[in-house]
């Protein structure tokens, strides 16, 4: 009861199975069409129009790619795609195609795509009268006894027409004479042999020997004949034939029968003896194909293989076999050689539609390729199975029988993988199995999907001053997973402005290199820093970009020498006298050589050293605050008049110098310098007006330093707390440094890089100081606001006093 039940299970299971093909394949195959005609036809020669019988728009024949493939070596047919026909292309043998088959067929197979259909289509090959009968030898030898009675009969060899039906051997004719008429003797496959037949009895002294012509024609119209001469020597005696044991025989052989295997071992027998019962083999006929074959021993009748056998070429071969005794009498027996298949052959792919590049953003179940399986091997040895290396990328779909079609499994990313390697492996079902691979190569090509990435967060440049315009002073590069075009970058710098010039007047950028240029040299004391943004983009479609900040840093460089606000050494065409009174004692502050240095840090660190000077014992100066002191009590022998020049250099490397030259007089009072002014050498040239305005510019230079005071004590006495000055300058002039050196308004030095704006007096044995709002970016070349820097600071602005000391005479 459970086996029943199991296999009532089993045949519902199979049931189901063919119903879900046949419903399959009814899917996939549209329609058939079959066609009949003749064989021989002309290349071109329409055999009907597909597109016509299949219902289908000529139109899309060729937009749907509509192809034709048939399972035979030759492609005999094809299609028009322009209007349908299904045309001749190579000549149609029949015979070659099927050989003795009564019904030939060539079967094809259509497909079209978008979407993809199937057609079967067969093609009927009908025979013409296209081949003439022939016969095996053009001479048939007869010997024939002279004891041989009247109505004996003597085997001929039959003739063969490869051509079928009515188109075969219809009869054989022979000469009418007294001896001999001609017979058919018709075995039981229906194939006529015709025979000799004795009507007379022969006499060999009247006549020995007699040649007739035997001709054999076919049904066709016309018809077509072919003959052989039938040669015939009288002879005594002999009068049996040899016999087979059988008409026919019928062999089965492997297709990989090996060469010299025996196909059978052939016996005839004749009942005479001597050299009469002696007997030979040979082929009276056998097929130019068997020839290369098949050959059969003279003596023994052995038929063996002498060449490779292949069911796929020919199924089948048919020989007649002649056996002849030693008295020249023959009989003949048919060899019927059946090929029997093995699984020699490996599977065929075709691709018939193929796509050798996708873009990255192909959705799942595109179809790559189109491949058409065809295995020559039959039954089971031509069942194939076909599979993929690529299982979670692509996958293959079976479409028919014998069409697979490659899809794409998932989404593609050209950045992870761009190239594919696909093998498709087809294995048969033979014993044992023979497969057959296939490897495409599919490209990713590429979609403008990733933006440009920096190979920095951000960039930090230096650059030294006084650089020469156009030097390259970074590289920024940006780096694009896409390729070609998409992958391409191009750098351009983001427009803004830096002090109200646009940043593209300092710096530029080559698009190709992403190269920084500086399109100017820098001044630190001017510009120390900016930043800007450097965008790259893209040459994909739409363009993709991003930005980066760059940011520029100016370094200072040692190219300002210090700059020598007093006592001012541009004065030209006057003296410039410093008062130092008979009773000053040692220490005595001369004056004060103030200095500043555009440079910053160490560059602009100043010091102070006498140069010349007539008497080292009598003058020093501080290094760093630039006070000139009497460093011992006047003596009555010292000169009254003195010139000192005084060198001023900063601390770069190499340093920078400026100097300065002060004359000194040794007075109580003005009056007591106007006879040592008179003592300078006066140009020849010098008219005595210029003594006129010189004395009326002193005394005018009295008035207005008296008026300086007297405003400078009031002020003073309104504010207690304000520093001593003198009306020549406001008090947004006052000297402004750094206490970075020991001095006598500093004892120490700073050890923090700390600027201080001040006001100090001309005289450092005031200490008062007052705190000034620093005054940026004024240019040196004003004398009122000038930045000056010490060791340890970046720089301040210093301005001079007038003091009450200090005249300016002019002279020529």
């Amino acid at each position: 009861m459970k086996n029943s039940t199991r296999e009532s299970r089993i045949r519902r299971f199979i049931a189901w199975q063919v119903f879900i093909f046949l419903l399959f394949f009814s899917r996939q195959v549209s329609g058939q069409l079959q066609y009949s005609i003749p064989e021989e036809l002309k290349k071109g020669s329409v055999v009907g129009n597909v597109a016509k019988d299949l219902g289908l728009n000529v139109k899309e024949l060729q937009l749907r790619k509509m192809q034709t493939a048939s399972q035979t070596k030759k492609q005999y047919f094809a299609v028009n795609l322009e209007n349908g026909d299904l045309i001749v292309s190579d000549r149609i043998d029949r015979e070659a195609l099927c050989g003795a088959k009564q019904v030939c067929f060539i079967h094809l197979e259509a497909v079209i795509e978008n979407p993809l259909y199937f057609y079967t289509i067969t093609i009927e090959i009908q025979d013409v009268n296209d081949n003439a009968p022939t016969f095996s030898k053009k001479h048939f030898d007869i010997g024939i006894s002279e004891s041989s009675l009247p109505g004996v009969h003597f085997p001929l060899g039959n003739a063969q027409d490869p051509d079928i039906g009515i188109n075969s051997i219809q009869s054989y004719v022979l000469p009418g004479n007294e001896y001999f008429k001609l017979g058919e003797r018709i075995i039981k496959e229906g194939i006529k042999y015709p025979e000799l037949i004795l009507e007379k009895s022969l006499d060999r002294e009247k006549q020995s020997f007699y040649e007739f012509i035997l001709s054999a024609s076919d049904g066709g119209k016309p018809p077509k004949t072919g003959t052989a001469i039938i040669k015939i020597t009288v002879q005594d005696v002999n009068d049996n034939f040899p016999v087979f044991l059988q008409d026919t025989y019928q062999i089965r052989l492997p297709e990989n029968a090996p060469v010299g295997f025996l196909v059978i071992h052939l016996n005839a027998t004749d009942k005479d003896e001597g050299p009469n019962g002696l007997i030979s083999y040979s082929f009276s006929h056998i097929p130019e194909t068997a020839q290369k074959l098949f050959t059969i021993d003279l003596l023994n009748g052995d038929i063996v293989i002498i060449g490779n056998l292949d069911y796929e070429t020919a199924e089948s071969y048919e020989m007649t076999v002649e056996a002849k005794d030693g008295g020249g009498q023959v009989t003949y027996c048919k060899v019927s050689v059946q090929v029997i298949d093995v699984n020699d052959n490996s599977p065929e792919i075709t691709v018939t539609s193929l796509s050798t590049s996708v873009p990255e953003d192909s959705p799942p179940g595109t179809v790559i390729a189109i491949f058409n399986i065809r295995d020559l091997d039959s039954d089971i040895n031509g069942d194939v199975v076909c599979h993929i290396s690529e299982t979670f990328a692509f996958q293959l779909i079976p479409s028919s029988s014998t069409y697979y079609k490659l899809v794409t499994a998932s989404s593609m990313d050209r950045e992870r993988d761009s190239l594919y390697n696909i093998t498709i492996q087809c294995l048969d079902q033979g014993s044992p199995p023979l497969s057959t691979k296939k490897s495409i190569q599919l490209t990713i090509s590429d979609v403008n999907d990733n933006i440009p990435i920096f190979e920095k967060t951000n960039y930090i440049v230096y650059v030294v001053e006084n650089n020469q315009p156009g030097t390259s002073i970074q590289r920024i590069h940006g780096s694009d997973l896409d390729n070609y075009e998409n992958g391409k970058v191009t750098y351009s710098i983001l427009n803004i402005n830096v002090d109200d010039i646009p940043v593209t007047s300092y710096v530029s950028i080559n698009s190709m290199t992403g190269v920084l240029y500086a399109q100017r040299s820098f001044d630190y004391e001017q510009l120390r820093e900016f930043q800007f943004q450097v965008m790259a983009k893209d040459s994909g479609s739409p363009p993709l970009s991003s930005n980066v900040t760059v940011r520029i840093f100016i370094i200072d460089k040692n190219d300002n020498a210090p700059k020598i606000l007093y006592p001012s050494p541009d004065t030209e065409g006057s003296a410039l006298f410093e008062f130092i009174p008979h009773s000053a004692e040692k220490g005595y502050l001369v004056t004060k050589v103030i200095a500043v240095d555009a440079d910053s840090g160490h560059n602009a660190w100043l010091s102070y050293h006498l140069l010349q000077v007539p008497d080292p014992s009598l003058f020093g100066i501080g290094q760093y605050t630039g006070e000139v002191k009497i460093v011992r009590d006047l003596q009555d022998a010292d000169n009254l008049r003195q010139k000192l020049v005084v060198l001023v250099k900063d601390n770069g490397a190499p340093s920078l110098s400026s100097t300065v030259t002060l004359s000194l007089v040794v007075a109580e009072n003005f009056q007591q310098i106007v006879p040592e002014i008179r003592k300078q050498p006066a140009n020849s040239d010098t008219k005595s007006s210029v003594t006129f305005y010189l004395v009326l510019s002193i005394a005018l230079i009295s008035c207005l330093f008296i008026i300086t005071v007297i405003i400078t004590v009031i002020y003073k006495c309104r504010k207690d707390n304000t520093p001593t000055t003198y009306g020549a300058y406001s008090r947004n002039v006052y000297p402004q440094f750094t206490l970075g050196c020991p001095s006598e308004i500093s004892d120490t030095s700073l050890p923090f890089p700390f600027s201080y704006d001040v006001c100090v007096t001309l005289d450092s044995k005031q200490n008062e100081i007052a705190y000034l709002k620093p005054v940026q970016n004024v240019p040196t070349e004003n004398l009122i606001d000038t930045e000056v820097a010490a060791p340890g600071t970046d720089s301040v602005s210093a301005i001079l006093s007038t003091s009450n000391n200090v005249v300016q005479v002019g002279s020529n």
